[in-house]
């Protein structure tokens, strides 16, 4: 058997043919795992008729769904590379990605029709796809399928299923994700068969994930905390019961109704979760844990879990490390609050100042990352490559503390970091604060230019309910930061703006904030 991700597939399928491989809640289908196999084969042999070869790239844009994995493990069987799509961009942002990866076919659901036909309107000018694959809604129907497009379904019914012959692997490229771009425009992060197993080892070795699990995905898939996860899952044997799109209310309804074990959300997911009215009118018996990352949880969100007797296992990883980087379980939760653990199994990680030493203990420092799941490179893009992997370390540009015991806790990115009278302040250390005020959904804060400080910060506050002032917000701080980590103003609003993996989009607060601050 050679190390490809593909195979994974079809070695679960032989070991366990009659396990739910996919549940798709949003259709009522259920697929065993021999099932699913037999699906992504035909994938395997519609793109090998439609030329596509080792190397070539085919981009997804769809919402979770059979068709989304079927193509998954097809391509990979195939030695072809997929190119996971943001279902938020817009068809400018699309087409970067398109043209920077050189997609030669698109898989897309019907939701994203009108941005597909733009693209294609655009022609060779605007992207580099040849062929266009329409998935239709969930029952099956393809009334709205374009011209230009071909109906993904019938191109896979009309294929034979049986096993391709594999001659690809390892170190052979199997995806490129591109990174969501809060700081400028998005990197394609290259992974390998090789990477994505490393993550999968990694990932069975550390976490408490088991046999004939179930596992609730909500996350969309064009995120490595969902792909990771599902890959792991099939090499582990682990139901995967997806939902179409997040919906918190319905999380705990599938709890009880699909007897889940254990789920992997990000903290804007948790925080709607806690909130939703059928938190409490629904079973959860089996859930052993959830597993969050992609941000810091504030330690509240964390206890208020805890009191309904769910753990939350922090993660920190990167679409770099393929997923994995540290995570904290078990006993160490309660005695670590705020820590996202040690570094996973197979994982190396150091906190080094600027000169590249290793900080001291509760000293601040750039968090590095080692270990065979690491991607390969940056597409097209070796000028960032050399920046982020030096000497066999990845560079992530986020800023941690490293206890005595090796427990690490995040403190922020470098990039939102404000410098104020020359004083490191770290957003995520004051959003943590502010969100434990019961009045407060959510909270995003930014640094604004000041001539008194150099930068001071700003909160931007979703009350929930709008007698909050910032007065109040400022006071509730009080006691519980320094004086100079203090929010010099308070500004509200209604949602605050975030990327697929919970992260808020800073950029886009500070164009709507651009004030000086109020010294």
């Amino acid at each position: 058997m050679r190390d490809n991700i593909g195979q994974f597939l079809t070695k679960r399928a032989e070991l366990s043919p009659n396990l739910e491989g996919f549940v798709d809640i949003a259709s009522g289908l259920r697929l065993s795992y021999n099932e699913l196999n037999e699906r992504s084969n035909q994938m395997t042999h519609v793109f090998r008729e439609r030329g596509i070869e080792k190397g070539d790239r085919v981009a997804l844009l769809m919402l979770n769904c059979p068709a989304y994995l079927e193509s998954f493990f097809a391509l990979a069987k195939l030695g072809a590379v997929t190119v996971p799509l943001n279902t938020r961009l817009v068809a400018d942002e699309l087409a970067f990605i398109l043209q920077d990866s050189g997609s030669r076919i698109l898989i897309y659901g019907e939701e994203f029709a009108e941005s597909v036909s733009d693209l294609n309107a655009r022609g060779q000018q605007g992207t580099a796809v040849e062929e266009w694959l329409f998935v239709g809604t969930p029952d099956g129907s393809a009334q709205d399928k374009p011209t230009f497009a071909l109906d993904y379904e019938e191109l896979r019914k009309s294929a034979k299923n049986d096993e391709p012959e594999i001659t690809t692997g390892q170190g052979d490229s199997l995806y490129i994700m591109y990174t969501s771009g809060t700081t400028g425009l998005p990197k394609g992060v290259v992974h390998t068969h090789d990477s994505a197993m490393w993550a999968c080892i990694t990932w069975a070795a550390t976490g408490d994930v088991r046999l004939y699990d179930r596992y609730l995905l909500i996350l969309p898939l064009y995120h490595v905390g969902a792909l990771t996860p599902v890959t792991a899952n099939v090499y582990l044997g682990v139901s995967n019961i997806v939902q179409r799109t997040f919906d918190a209310g319905g999380v705990w309804r599938l709890i009880e109704i699909e007897r889940i074990d254990t789920s992997l959300a990000v903290p804007a997911m948790l925080n709607f979760m806690i909130q939703a009215p059928e938190l409490n009118e629904y079973k959860r018996d089996r859930l052993r844990w959830i597993m969050s990352g992609a941000a810091p949880v504030p330690v509240s969100l964390i206890e208020s879990y805890a009191k309904l007797g769910i753990p939350i296992n922090e993660a920190y990883g990167l679409t770099e490390s393929c997923g994995p980087a540290s995570l904290l379980t078990g006993m160490d939760v309660a005695k670590h609050p705020g820590s996202c653990g040690k570094a996973f199994f197979h994982t190396d990680i150091r906190v080094v100042d600027k000169h590249g030493a290793d900080t001291k203990s509760g000293e601040p420092g750039e968090v590095i990352v080692r270990g065979r799941h690491v991607m390969k490179e940056y597409w097209n893009n070796p000028t960032a490559t050399r920046e982020s992997l030096r000497d066999g370390w990845l560079y992530t540009g986020d800023v941690a503390t490293i206890d005595q015991d090796g427990f690490i806790y995040i403190q922020d990115r470098l990039k939102d970091m404000i410098i104020s009278g020359g004083e490191n302040v770290y957003p995520a250390e004051i959003e943590n604060v502010i969100l434990a005020h019961p009045e407060v959904l959510d909270v995003a804060v930014i640094g604004q230019k000041s001539k008194r400080w150099g930068e001071s910060p700003l909160a931007v506050v979703v009350p929930r309910d709008e007698t909050l002032t910032g007065d109040d917000v400022t006071a509730h701080c009080i006691g519980k930061l320094a004086r100079y980590k203090l929010p010099k103003s308070v500004e509200f609003i209604e949602i605050i703006p975030r990327n697929p993996s919970g992260k808020a989009l800073k950029r886009e607060l500070r164009k709507k904030f651009p004030n000086h601050a109020l010294d």
